[in-house]
């Protein structure tokens, strides 16, 4: 039998970015050998990476986003030398993403040229943004064997991210928050952690709730504690349910499950209710669809492209934010599929 082999990725920092990486690890199973996937990653991320068959384990990174940590990341490389892995794979670009598999004496070391990663990482891909325009695309091309700086520069197949879901706790969900599923529900995921450049205007969600609700429609808005404000704002005046900061991020995988539609900006719950694959009304502000697409064919895009955009700033430098305010409530309402169905 042939032996498997142990692969160490060093996964993003973002919501959307892990549900993203589920490509590669798609990619890497792909292999014509046995493969198995371990993932260093925030401990915030093991509800995600629970629900990808693909992963065997979750190494959780000691040091907080943005520091250094040293001595840290040096201990737990130490630790991981026993579990001999034949490649690890570093999805950010960081200097100190690559030090936990250096330490960990990672036998091949494979990521994109960036600050100064020379030694640290002995398998150096470049980075071509004219031809890996997508963040996906670049996870998923460090798990080619090929690298692009080897061979001919291509775009790689994507495999569609797609989340496990457990029923069970779904059911538990629906009683202990009093839903139910009597009449089609739309999710509203009003929230973006990168900043105000990338929400829709809660009074839209607001205006779009009643439309809803008056085509006997139920809404449930998701997000976490930080979204709470916003859900209260939508939810005055109608039937809106705010679940904002009551579910943990997996229960938020399962309850999207049960929805018909999402309506979303830009934001790590969009990939999430893409990876269960329900429809969804993407709306993007200061990103673009060509750089963060929601992977999934059930997705409908709502972008101006204005000639201020993308500027992918937090807010917006002109003061206005026309790229979501001129996005209007009827153009989202008319793109719903499901109504009353």
């Amino acid at each position: 039998m042939t032996k498997a082999q142990q692969i160490l990725v060093a996964g993003p920092a973002w919501v959307g970015d892990m549900v993203m990486a589920q490509s590669l690890f798609m990619t890497l199973k792909q292999r014509p050998f046995p493969v198995e996937i371990d993932v260093l990653a925030p401990a915030w991320s093991n509800p995600i990476l629970a629900r990808m068959p693909e992963v065997r384990e979750t190494i959780n990174l000691p040091v907080s986003h943005g520091e250094f940590g040293l001595l840290r990341r040096y201990q737990l490389g130490k630790s991981l030398r026993a579990k001999h892995y034949d490649q690890a794979i570093i999805t950010p670009r960081s200097y100190k993403a690559a030090l936990v598999p250096f330490f960990a004496k990672a036998k091949q070391r494979t990521g994109y040229r960036g600050e100064m990663r020379y030694g640290v990482i002995n398998d150096i891909h470049s980075l071509d943004k004219n031809i890996l325009k997508q963040t996906v695309q670049r996870y998923v091309a460090l798990g080619l064997e090929l690298g692009l700086d080897k061979g001919a520069a291509q775009v790689p197949t994507i495999p569609f991210s797609k989340l496990t879901i457990d029923d069970e706790n779904l059911q538990r969900l629906l009683t202990e928050l009093n839903l139910n599923l009597d009449k089609p529900v739309i999710a509203f995921l009003p929230g973006a952690e990168y900043g105000e450049a990338k929400r829709w205007p809660i009074e839209h969600y607001a205006e779009l709730a009643n439309k809803l609700n008056d085509q006997g429609v139920q809404v449930w808005i998701l997000g976490s504690e930080k979204d709470n404000a916003a859900a209260v704002t939508i939810s005055q005046g109608n039937k809106a349910v705010n679940l904002c900061g009551k579910t943990r991020l997996e229960d938020s995988i399962d309850l999207l499950s049960a929805c018909k539609s999402a309506i979303t900006n830009d934001s790590g719950l969009m990939h999430i209710a893409a990876a269960v694959d329900i429809p969804i009304i993407a709306i993007y502000g200061s990103s673009t669809p060509d750089y963060t697409p929601p992977l999934t064919n059930k997705a409908k895009i709502q972008y101006l492209g204005l000639e201020c955009s993308p500027c992918f700033k937090r807010e917006c430098p002109l003061g206005h934010t026309n790229c979501l305010k001129n996005i209007t409530v009827d153009s989202v309402f008319k793109n719903i599929d499901v109504i009353s169905k």
